[in-house]
This record gives structure tokens, sequence and C-alpha cells, in this order.
């Protein structure tokens, strides 16, 4: 998948969540980094420790919609930042977990997990 599929894809996906989830801060900025200049996308690291440290209060809470929604966005921020091309990237499959991540949080949110491939395919 080129990287402009990613993006865009990531893209359609974090607008489709954004308003059907609790917490919108860190998906919001995630949407905010996909819309800068992309010399701005090494910050997708640090937004990924501050979601990892959501993701794991929802763990401790056992809040699984939170779970499934956190877990969606450090995969979004870990392809960020290995886009920027900045050293030290994540690990090389995290574009791979983004569709999987998105069909978990819409099966917790009770969508239909189809949804995705037609939000990220859309004249498929």
């Amino acid at each position: 998948m080129k990287s402009d599929n990613i993006i865009v894809a990531m893209q359609r996906l974090l607008e489709w969540f954004a308003p059907r989830c609790s917490d919108r801060r860190s998906m919001d900025e995630l949407m905010g980094l996909l819309s800068a200049e992309r010399a701005r996308w090494q910050r997708a690291h640090a937004l990924f420790d501050r979601i990892r440290h959501k993701t794991l209060d929802a763990d401790r809470r056992g809040d699984k919609l939170l779970q499934a929604q956190y877990s969606f966005e450090e995969v979004c921020a870990k392809t960020i930042y290995n886009l920027s091309r900045h050293p030290a990237p994540f690990d090389a499959d995290s574009p791979y977990w983004i569709i999987p991540n998105a069909a978990a949080l819409a099966r917790k949110l009770q969508i239909d997990e189809t949804e995705i491939l037609r939000i990220i395919a859309p004249e498929a």
C-alpha cells in the first residue's frame, strides 16, 4: 500500500470514528498531524506515548471500548511517525494493524465491521 493511500485511509477512519468516540482528544491530534506538514509528523512519537498511557489506564479499568479506541489510535500514531522517516521507527508492520484495530473498534461500537472497508475504499 502506498503511503498516500495509508494517509487517506487513516484520515477517513479517524473522521468517521471521531463523532462516535467519547474521548476525542488524541484522535483530534492525530487528524491534526495528518493535515500538517510532513515535517511535523515526528510529533506522532510523543502522541503515541500519551495514547499508550491512556491505553494502560483503560486496561486497568477494564474499559474494553476505550482499549479498542486507543489501540486503533496507537497504530495510527506509530504509522504517522514511521512515515515521517525519523530515526528509531516503530515496528514496520504498524500500518497493517490499522484495519484490524479499526474493525475491533467498530465491533465495540456495535457497528458492522464491514463499514470499515466501505470507509477506506468507497469506490470498491
